[in-house]
């Protein structure tokens, strides 16, 4: 009877705020059964239950509305509602968004988590709308290994001339091949078809990624490096948002941090199940920390080169809230 009384009231309060009538859209590259998609399942849900159905939000799973690059410009001319892609590639748009391609920047969740909930985080966020883009939170889609059809990568040297799909930013591509590997820059919709007919050799792909995208049907080894860590930003258009009431953003704020919170235990949880599974469908191998470190070293001169570009002292501020996280262990 408690419940439903305050079901009932909720309800009430949310038919008295100023909430409109909206057809939202918001693009995926992923599909269903990805963290990322049951990450926006419930962010839609919030959206609905708590503006009594009144903001409805339709998600295009897969890559069905484009990869990640049209769609931001699609955002920006407002004809997309929202969408989830890696931070990083927002760099295009914000160079200081590189920051979060930094090669074997953090060790832990909790370290990145620390930084893009801090004030880096925020203030990075505050740089879109400037791009007609409004960051409301960071998601993950967690820590990046290395996968391949001819060899496991035990050491440096297995990485040379490895045709290694990366994300379509500068720094992944300098940084696979600063190790040796020949990096191509790919959109994610067109990487399985790229495996399957061996126009590259591999890619990086956290363990859910691989299980539910079908990589494991046309690769061979996956070997944990744990190299790269990637936030996700969930981004809506600031043309559709300055067309919100304060109670619309309000809710879409609130909404997108609780989604958020229920994102990360997801992809956490499901990516220690993957791997597990992984090891029963492929030749699995965790590189030992003496190689990491010589990757680590390989990579310095990327490192360097990209703060210098993005600001150092951006850099700085970063390396130096991760140390603050990892004194603390």
């Amino acid at each position: 009877m408690l419940a439903a009384t305050v079901l009932a009231a909720a309800s009430l309060a949310a038919q008295a705020a100023d909430f409109k009538d909206r057809n939202l859209k918001l693009s995926l590259v992923v599909d269903r059964g990805t963290a990322q998609y049951d990450g926006v399942e419930r962010f839609a849900e919030l959206l609905r239950t708590r503006s009594a159905g009144r903001m409805k939000l339709k998600i295009f799973g897969g890559g069905t509305l484009g990869g990640d690059l049209p769609v931001l410009s699609s955002l920006q001319g407002g004809t997309i509602d929202f969408t989830l892609l890696n931070a990083s590639l927002l760099q295009g748009n914000v160079k200081e968004m590189a920051i979060f391609d930094m090669p074997f920047l953090f060790e832990s969740e909790r370290e990145a988590d620390a930084v893009v909930d801090g004030l880096i985080g925020r203030k990075l966020l505050d740089l879109l709308p400037a791009k007609g883009l409004v960051g409301l939170a960071y998601w993950e889609l967690g820590f990046r290994n290395m996968h391949n059809s001819r060899r496991p990568i035990t050491k440096l040297e297995d990485l040379a001339g490895l045709k290694m799909r990366v994300i379509q930013t500068p720094i992944y591509l300098d940084l696979l091949n600063t190790l040796s590997a020949n990096a191509v820059p790919l959109p994610f919709p067109e990487l399985y078809s790229a495996l399957e007919q061996r126009a590259v050799d591999g890619a990086t792909n956290p363990p859910i990624t691989m299980q539910v995208q079908k990589f494991h049907e046309v690769q061979k080894y996956y070997s944990v490096t744990r190299h790269m860590y990637n936030p996700q930003a969930l981004l809506i258009s600031r043309k559709v948002w300055d067309t919100f009431s304060e109670d619309e953003k309000k809710l879409v704020l609130e909404a997108a941090a609780e989604a958020r919170d229920y994102q990360r235990k997801v992809s956490r949880q499901k990516n220690a199940e993957a791997l597990e599974t992984l090891r029963k469908e492929l030749q699995v191998n965790e590189v030992a920390p003496a190689e990491i470190a010589r990757m680590r070293e390989k990579a310095r001169p990327v490192f360097d080169k990209y703060a210098r570009q993005i600001g150092e002292p951006l850099v700085q501020e970063m390396v130096a809230e991760v140390q603050k996280v990892r004194a603390k262990r």
